[in-house]
């Protein structure tokens, strides 16, 4: 949670929504970095992530009236809709995730009030750390709150991906929404997916930092690449199934396994994807044996297995994110790097020794630059907990 971000918030806030602070309520939905695990979700496997310290904070107004109003500090222009229309509009822009999330709020029987919802954040746009699940889950957790409504934080979690698949119309996993309505200070979760088990991993490396590097390039292609993987994955499974007809995901093979049955998969492209899947869920289970035994020197290791492999087996990691990694490998204070979210841009997530952290950005950065022409930009995170109120923190924030 950034205080300053909180503090500059409320001026603007109080500019769209004018009044005393008295009845407003204030929660903040952090974003999500993956921390290793990529791809893997839907092929059975695990997945690695970790709420942020970085997120959104909404601010919300009860309203007398049948309006729900929206503005973010991202977007120049506010949204007015009636309770009674909650549809999707592409030009409500940003609004239509919490509006999503509303919509699906009500669906389950959650009455909807009317209220200013105002939201700031400090994660970058597009950039692949969940910024449209940190909206949707915090205004689940503002709007029951609002409405005096109990209800079970991983059924909020389902409804917060369904307004992201059926309202916004964004075929996404459940892993965004998870680490950010279950996040916990201090631990990465290790998810299944498919069955929603999980559990919470301490990740406590007081001589070490987690930096996010951002390529500040828009992620292209993203949405036809996944689908096409997504297909290519499909392709191999059911491959293997003519010699292994018991299994119905990738990530049941382990690697030693895959080598004895993979020569059934003809195409050599199909081949490779497979070949991610299958190490990478691998790696993903062993990376918690390894933070258990805090042995994050191997842990980093692991993490530069995985970008070679979305980088030669995946192919979804681009000139940028390469030029990143490969910039991060050459540091001695950093003891892993790897691509975080989708691929083709977005971010590097980086565990640095904290000695190394000025010597980090400073080489990275110029190495990046002359490799891409373009500039990074550096967060560091502590990992954080999920989304919450925070109502009286806020308030002493206020200068009004």
């Amino acid at each position: 949670m950034n205080e300053a971000l909180i503090a500059s918030a409320w001026e603007k806030f109080l500019q769209f929504s004018p009044g005393t602070i008295n009845h407003v309520e204030v929660f903040f939905a952090p974003g999500r970095v993956n921390l290793i695990g990529e791809h893997t979700d839907y092929n059975g496997g695990f997945v690695f992530p970790a709420a942020l310290t970085l997120g959104t904070v909404v601010m919300v107004r009860p309203r007398k009236d049948n309006l729900l109003r929206f503005s973010s500090t991202s977007f120049a222009t506010s949204i007015e809709v009636p309770i009674g229309a909650l549809r999707y509009h592409a030009e409500y822009d940003f609004a239509n995730y919490p509006l999503g999330m509303l919509w699906a709020l009500e669906k389950v029987g959650v009455p909807i009030l009317g209220a200013d919802y105002f939201f700031a954040s400090d994660l970058p746009s597009g950039a692949g750390l969940s910024s449209s699940a940190s909206i949707e889950v915090g205004t689940g957790v503002a709007a029951t709150a609002l409405a005096k409504a109990s209800i079970d934080r991983i059924k909020l979690v389902k409804l917060a991906q369904k307004a992201e698949n059926d309202f916004v119309g964004v075929n996404c996993g459940i892993m965004d929404q998870f680490a950010v309505g279950m996040g916990e200070a201090d631990h990465a979760i290790l998810l299944d997916c498919n069955r929603l088990d999980y559990s919470l991993v301490p990740f406590v490396a007081p001589s070490y930092r987690l930096v996010i590097t951002n390529t500040n390039k828009r992620r292209e292609l993203a949405d036809s690449k996944y689908n096409e993987r997504r297909a290519q994955c499909e392709q191999g499974l059911a491959a293997l199934q003519r010699v292994v007809p018991d299994i119905t995901y990738l990530a049941q093979l382990t690697p030693q396994q895959l080598v004895e049955v993979e020569s059934v998969i003809v195409d050599p492209v199909i081949k490779k994807r497979v070949r991610h899947v299958v190490t990478e869920h691998a790696r993903t289970k062993r990376s918690v044996e390894l933070l258990r035994d805090d042995n994050f020197a191997a842990f980093g290791q692991l993490m530069n297995e995985s970008h070679v492999s979305l980088r030669d087996d995946y192919e979804v990691t681009g000139r940028e994110l390469d030029a990143l990694a490969k910039a991060a490998w050459t540091v001695n204070g950093c003891v892993g790097s790897r691509m975080t979210g989708a691929g083709f841009g977005g971010c590097t997530v980086s565990l640095v020794k904290e000695n190394a952290l000025q010597e980090f950005m400073q080489v990275v950065g110029d190495l990046y630059h002359e490799e891409t022409g373009l500039t990074a930009s550096f967060y560091t995170s502590a990992l954080g907990d999920g989304a919450k109120k925070i109502t009286k923190e806020a308030m002493s924030l206020c200068r009004f």
